[in-house]
């Protein structure tokens, strides 16, 4: 039994001396453990910078077959890269990363005439272009598109330009420049006189109202600009309502 107990002791003891060798000498050296690098942040580096920049801190990289454009960075720069800036890793490590392509994708042109300027804006960011200059041009349809342009010529539906491109905007300014001559309104009521006012490519303006017992009430008996003056499509009409006197005999 001694020596069994002996020879028991001697062998927990080597498989005890082994583990510690396995784990804490052999395994950490193996697995290069501890020795951990911070991935830097690649994002606009040069694709010819890469290789020296990452041997340097002891990592590799390997180009993924996505790609995408940004007209702000150089064609063959670092778009996206995995694992992220900040990351600790081991050494030797590889980082994945996504190029901006050399030549912009090109996308079709929307139809952004006849859209208000709003929604015109929201398309073309959604699509990755840029919203160069609004010019404003007399029109009665106000913050409406009514040209679409690319390097100053108009183009149509469907062209295809890269994307990025800047485009420009012709946009109504709500006036028009159309002269036209003011209607009488002056003994009309407000209804007939608003639908004489909006047929005429003008638009209703301000309404006041005047206490009166000398015309009937909800008659025109002033308006500005005055019958038989000339204005521009789309100004408005400002016109003066009869009211009845409130009585105050008592």
């Amino acid at each position: 039994m001694k020596k069994i107990a002996i020879h028991l002791t001697l062998v927990i003891t080597a498989v005890i001396i082994i583990a510690f060798i396995f784990f804490k000498i052999f395994l950490p050296s193996y697995t290069n453990h501890g020795q951990t690098v911070t991935v830097p942040d690649l994002e606009g580096y040069d694709y010819n910078e890469l290789s020296t920049y990452l041997d340097e801190r002891g990592l590799r990289f390997e180009v993924t077959l996505d790609s995408g454009f940004n007209n702000e960075l150089k064609p063959l720069s670092v778009l996206k890269q995995n694992p992220k800036a900040g990351n600790k890793v081991k050494k030797g490590r590889k980082v994945y990363i996504t190029l901006n392509a050399k030549n912009a994708p090109l996308i079709k042109m929307p139809n952004l005439v006849n859209s208000l300027l709003k929604n015109a804006q929201e398309i073309i960011g959604n699509i990755g272009l840029v919203r160069g200059e609004i010019v404003y041009v007399p029109d009665i349809g106000i913050n409406v598109v009514l040209e679409q342009k690319y390097r100053g010529r108009n183009i149509p539906e469907g062209f295809e330009i890269p994307k990025g491109s800047q485009i420009d905007l012709v946009v109504g300014d709500g006036l028009g420049n159309q002269i036209l001559d003011v209607p009488s309104l002056i003994g009309m009521d407000e209804i007939d006189a608003e639908f004489l006012i909006i047929g005429s490519g003008l638009r209703m303006g301000k309404i006041n109202y005047v206490q009166t017992d000398s015309v009937p009430q909800g008659t025109i008996i002033q308006q500005v600009p005055p019958a038989g003056a000339e204005v521009k499509t789309g100004e408005p009409i400002d016109v003066w309502i009869s009211d009845l006197k409130k009585n105050t005999d008592f």
